[in-house]
């Protein structure tokens, strides 16, 4: 063996030193690699992005279940029983609305359709909006719409292109409510196990934070509830009274519904109903501006500081960047998702990176 050894070192020449681990082609090489796998990542990342929007909205609605389902706890049931108690409770409502007042909406929103030519005929007399119709041509174009009864259609692609959308939203929605089921329902086993990824040491001050997180995901969620639910009902209670009870409970609807959106969605709620009031009666039009210019100072003054005061504690500004972030990265489920993630974040760097700071 040292003999043929010793011959291939007489024909080869002999073996240079071992490759260091801190040359440039060795750094170069695995740096190179770890960036294609990490795009490569990425990548895979962006091809299941709608899946992982769904998980994050199941947790996000498992989250804002659970302080139900603990006050149930609270009074004596186990686990099980009290997401089971909490899932019906929802199901009874969801089911009570749907038999109750859909059939109330349809009966409206059919009513606005055919009144809805009228009223951009009382529009059209106005000078200003005729100015801009005899160059733009918008009025005659939405009367078209309207009274051929395809607006919806050519909103969304036409009958096909609304039958796969409707068929995509009820599948998500399916996936959504099986996920938060799975999630509600095993959040303790899910915490645990994740709070003993963290080493022993820290074990007990991380899930005292994860706590306080999903509690205050939790408490938004009630409190964007709220809130919503606040601005339907003293709309529905307005419209009635200043003389739109035809269409108060799908505009009422509207509102609430529009309501939960950050920082914008009661704006278009107020405009919708206001333009609505101005096409019926200039009168109801001034009443609707007043009321809702005055509401909404009293629901971003007084209402929603109370009612968020235990759940979210961040300032204003904050409040506005986290909602046009998420906004402009996921929609409508990013701005939702904005303002409790943000609140997160902040209670993470006080509780970490600041006492840490304060400490030195």
């Amino acid at each position: 063996m040292a003999a043929a050894s010793a011959a291939s070192t007489a024909t080869y020449g002999a073996p240079g030193k071992a490759l260091e681990r801190h040359s440039p082609f060795y750094l170069g090489f695995f740096a190179g690699a770890g960036a294609l796998v990490a795009f490569w990542l990425g990548m895979q990342v962006l091809a299941i992005g709608s899946t992982l929007i769904l998980i994050v909205v199941a947790l996000f609605l498992a989250a804002g279940l659970n302080p139900a389902v603990e006050w149930f706890q609270g009074r004596g049931f186990k686990r099980s029983w009290a997401v089971l108690t909490v899932i019906a409770l929802v199901v009874l409502a969801l089911a009570g609305f749907v038999t109750a007042i859909v059939p109330v909406i349809s009966d409206q929103v059919a009513a606005i359709t055919q009144n809805a030519p009228g009223w951009l005929d009382d529009l059209q007399r106005n000078r200003q909006v005729q100015q801009l119709d005899d160059k733009y041509d918008i009025i005659a174009k939405i009367r078209e719409k309207v009274e051929e009864g395809d607006l919806v259609s050519s909103l969304f692609g036409g009958a096909l292109g609304i039958g796969l959308r409707v068929i995509s939203t009820l599948l998500n929605g399916f996936v959504v409510v099986v996920l938060m089921l799975y999630f509600l329902a095993g959040l303790d086993a899910t915490k645990s196990a994740l709070y003993r990824l963290a080493p022993a040491s820290r074990r007990d001050r991380v899930s005292k934070l994860g706590d306080r997180v999903i509690k205050s995901v939790g408490g938004y969620v009630s409190g964007a509830f709220i809130v919503a639910m606040c601005a339907g009902l003293t709309s529905l209670v307005f419209l009635f009274i200043v003389g739109l009870g035809k269409y108060a409970v799908a505009l009422a609807f509207v509102v609430a519904l529009l309501d939960v959106i950050p920082m914008i969605g009661a704006t278009i709620g107020a405009v919708i109903v206001t333009a609505i009031g101005f096409a019926t009666d200039p009168k109801i039009g001034i009443a609707c501006l007043i009321f809702y210019l005055v509401y909404q100072q009293v629901e971003n003054y007084l209402i929603y500081p109370r009612v968020m005061s235990h759940s979210v504690d961040i300032p204003g500004s904050v409040t506005v960047i986290a909602a046009l972030i998420g906004a402009g990265l996921l929609g409508v489920v990013g701005a939702l998702l904005a303002i409790p993630t943000a609140a997160a974040v902040l209670m993470l760097t006080r509780e970490i990176f600041i006492r840490r700071q304060d400490a030195r």
